[in-house]
Order: C-alpha cells, then sequence, then structure tokens
C-alpha cells in the first residue's frame, strides 16, 4: 500500500466502516467472523455486529490485537486504521517474517458506532463494564448529586444551570467533578457513564472472542484505539492494564516511557473500573500481557464534556425537534472524528509506529 493513500481507509458511517473492513479482509485471505448483535438494527437499519479478522500461522504463540469502536463513534478512526493495516504490504510482512499472529477486532460497540453514541445498546459505557459483578458494584455516590447539573431538562442548559454547575465544581475542586462524572456509576441505569448491573452482549461476546483467538498465547500486545481526549491528532498511549508493575513495565518497553498510567495521574484518561482490555486477565490468565489504548485528541476536554452531555441529553428526550437532534449528532460525530485528511494521516501514522513498536516487542520477548 502507498502509505499516502491512507484516506480512502476511512469511512463515514458504520455501514460503509463494516463493508470496507470486511472487503480488506476478504484481499488478505484472512479468516473472519461475526458476532450479530441481536433484537437491535443500526441507524439505516443495518444489521450490526463485532467482526473479527485473524491473520498468521495456526501454531503462533504471540499475538497482536487492534480493537476499534469501544465508544461507538470512536470507531470511524478505529476502522479506517483497521482497513489500513490490512492493505499495508509492508506491515503484513513483517507480520508473517516474525510468526506473530494478528488479530482485527472491528466495532466493539457497533450500535453506538451506527447510531453515533458513546454508549452501548443498553446505554453502559463499555470501559466501565468489565468488572467481576460477583463482587459489590464501585460505590460512586458523587453522580447522584451531579446527574440532574449535567442533564437539566433543556437543552441546551440554561445560565442558571451551569452557574450551579460551576457552583459545585467550585466547592468539590474540577478533580472530583471529573471523578464523579466520568469514573463510572452503578446506580443510575439512564445516566452518564454507566457501568451496568451485569456483562453486557459486547463482553460476553468479546470474551468469546478472545478465549477463541488468545488465550492459548504465551504473550499478547493489545492496541485499543480512541478518540477524543488530548491534543488535537496526537496519540497518547494510555496504559490500559492492572496496577502490576511488571505489566506496566512491559508495556512501555514495548511502546516506550511515554506509556502513561491513569492510576498514577500522568494521563489525559480519568482512572476508569472496567476497561475493555482487562478482560484479557481473565481470558488468558497463563499469557505475559501489554496493554494500551491510544486515545487521539480532538477537542478540548470541557468541549468534548460539553457534547457528550448533550448526546446524553437526547436519550433522554428522544421527541427532540429534528433539527436539534441532527444537530447533536452531527456535534458528537465531529468530537470523536475528524474528517481532515491532515488528521487521519497523522492517526494512521502514530497507530502503524505502534504496530510495528509491538511486533518488534513480541519478537523479541
Amino acid at each position: 500500500m502507498n502509505r499516502t493513500s491512507v484516506i480512502p481507509h476511512f469511512s463515514g458511517s458504520y455501514v460503509e466502516a463494516r463493508q470496507q473492513f470486511l472487503d480488506a479482509a476478504a484481499c488478505r485471505r484472512a479468516t473472519t467472523q461475526s458476532f450479530v448483535l441481536p433484537h437491535y438494527t443500526g441507524a439505516l437499519g443495518e444489521r450490526l455486529s463485532i467482526d473479527t479478522a485473524s491473520l498468521g500461522a495456526a501454531d503462533a504463540d504471540r499475538m497482536l490485537i487492534l480493537s476499534s469502536g469501544t465508544h461507538g463513534p470512536e470507531g470511524f478512526c478505529g476502522s479506517g486504521c483497521q482497513v489500513a493495516t490490512l492493505h499495508d504490504d509492508d506491515l503484513i510482512a513483517r507480520l508473517d517474517k516474525s510468526g506473530i499472529a494478528l488479530l482485527l477486532i472491528h466495532a466493539v460497540n457497533p450500535y453506538g458506532f451506527s447510531h453515533l453514541q458513546r454508549t452501548n445498546q443498553d446505554n453502559v459505557d463499555l470501559n466501565r463494564n468489565h468488572i467481576d459483578f460477583d463482587a459489590p458494584l464501585p460505590a460512586n455516590d458523587a453522580y447522584a448529586e451531579i446527574d440532574p447539573l449535567v442533564l437539566p431538562d433543556a437543552w441546551p442548559p440554561s445560565q442558571e444551570h451551569e452557574r450551579a454547575l460551576g457552583g459545585y465544581i467550585a466547592r468539590h475542586g474540577m478533580p472530583a467533578y471529573h471523578r464523579a462524572l466520568s469514573g463510572g456509576q452503578y446506580a443510575m441505569p439512564g445516566g452518564m457513564f454507566y457501568g451496568g448491573r451485569a456483562p453486557t452482549w459486547n463482553n460476553r461476546t468479546m470474551r468469546t472472542i478472545l478465549r477463541a483467538h488468545a488465550a492459548r498465547m504465551k504473550q499478547v500486545a493489545w492496541i485499543d484505539a480512541h478518540t477524543g481526549l488530548g491534543p488535537r491528532g496526537h496519540g497518547e498511549k494510555i496504559y490500559a492494564g492492572r496496577n502490576v508493575s511488571a505489566d506496566l513495565a512491559r508495556a512501555r518497553s514495548w511502546w516506550g516511557a511515554d506509556v502513561f498510567a491513569p492510576f498514577d495521574d500522568e494521563s489525559e484518561s480519568p482512572v476508569v473500573s472496567g476497561p475493555v482490555a482487562s478482560i484479557a486477565y481473565d481470558e488468558c490468565p497463563d499469557t505475559a500481557l501489554g496493554l494500551i489504548a491510544l486515545e487521539f485528541g480532538t477537542l478540548p476536554f470541557d468541549e468534548m464534556i460539553y457534547r457528550l452531555r448533550a448526546r446524553h441529553w437526547l436519550l433522554r428526550h428522544p421527541d427532540a425537534p429534528a433539527a436539534q437532534r441532527h444537530a447533536i449528532l452531527r456535534q458528537i460525530r465531529d468530537a470523536f472524528y475528524c474528517d481532515h485528511d491532515e488528521w487521519k494521516g497523522a492517526v494512521w501514522a502514530q497507530t502503524r509506529v505502534a504496530l510495528v513498536q509491538a511486533l518488534t516487542g513480541l519478537a523479541n520477548a
């Protein structure tokens, strides 16, 4: 693939992205599998599914995973990078030479991808859902107080509502507000950053995929593609594993010293309760893991939160006027996907570097 021709691999809708992914996988003669989401359809009436494409020797004992679409419209970015990966002859040749298997997981949250919402069909934030539901649910008592402040009855919020929210922040501090809002909550199913009361279909399906492909591997490097936080076009490498020094050291040995750990207050990302990649500890207990999220910046944090609030308000008000609905959906798409050639080029270039770094790390492990 000519590396300057990456732009066509990015799509404008979930339907187009899925077709591009499946077509690229077929051209590369990858093994594919589709896991159809039951009982729901997409924004255009289409079938929704998590799709996988795998390459590599059947006896490979090391695997590189690239996943996309954990938070719905983040899938525009991740899908484009996955399609570009399948079209990259040099990258695939490196993979073949190393004997490392490749697993691409397309659209972890197909409903959110199609309907342009961060949460899934159950209003669950998937990076808060992968927890031990047999244990007591994580507590976040502060969320109940801010829910009516961030999600008023009318949108846009009145000056009075914004002053009330500002008052909360003044009393408790911005870090406490961010923890209360985005750390994850399990008490209000209609609220923001809801983690659910049980494993979602997405959770169960991802575990099935991981058991089938990765459980027997000696080493796994997993990159989960995200967008939203940080400087526009910059890909922050966020450690996605447990607070285990050996695992963090492994991730930094593969991807560099600039792998930031949220629990050390180094990252743009908050500490979250149940990230998707954490299931690797359950499903691959004997595997040496390197887990990161690659987060590409789009908008300033406060603007991103404002647009997420608007989109969630729309979930609570499905009877909103068509013009308002269209405007909010357009704003949330733009918040997660910068539909500009320069941004797409920067995103793919940094993803490709991370993939090569992972292959090198796995080869030398």
